[in-house]
């Protein structure tokens, strides 16, 4: 269920980018953050500003993450899967794992491209190290439970 959230959170709080990138430069600087993390914040600030000259003047770019957040929405429908019937479903948790590593060579190859910083590269990489967590524990309660049923995962019950 974690990682359902984790799959909505994000894909809903990707539909609002501009005002979301621009409300957390003013709280970083309500809370003067610029002072012990210059670099990040400036990056931020680079980040939300490129949103709205590209939200003004390409409107049609943010097409784009609205695509993505649907698809995090989609995926987080996908494991409902898991949550009715995880042996049957075991699959799905399996399918989230290969996701959770995938990230990592995706933000360690596509950030240098797109001139992203190396430490909001790790913090990328940090969703697939922290996502696999919850899925790993759930792909274990899952083998047990199989065990427990003699039920090969991934196949169907009667």
């Amino acid at each position: 269920m974690l990682f359902v959230i984790g799959l909505v959170v994000s894909g809903v709080t990707a539909f609002p980018l501009v005002s979301e990138s621009r409300l957390l430069v003013e709280v970083l600087h309500g809370i003067d953050a610029a002072r012990w993390l210059p670099e990040p914040v400036a990056f931020l600030e680079r980040v939300a500003d490129g949103l709205a000259d590209a939200g003004h003047r390409y409107p049609y770019l943010a097409y784009g993450t609205d695509w993505l957040a649907f698809a995090h929405l989609v995926i987080a429908v996908a494991f409902y899967g898991p949550l009715r019937d995880p042996v049957r479903n075991e699959w799905v948790v399996r399918f989230g794992m290969i996701a959770c590593v995938a990230v990592v060579p995706l933000a360690l190859i596509a950030g240098p491209l797109r001139g992203i910083p190396l430490y909001w590269r790790a913090v990328d990489c940090s969703f697939g190290v922290v996502g696999i967590v919850p899925l790993l524990l759930a792909y274990r309660h899952i083998r047990v439970l199989a065990g427990r049923t003699g039920t090969v995962p991934g196949t169907a019950t009667a």
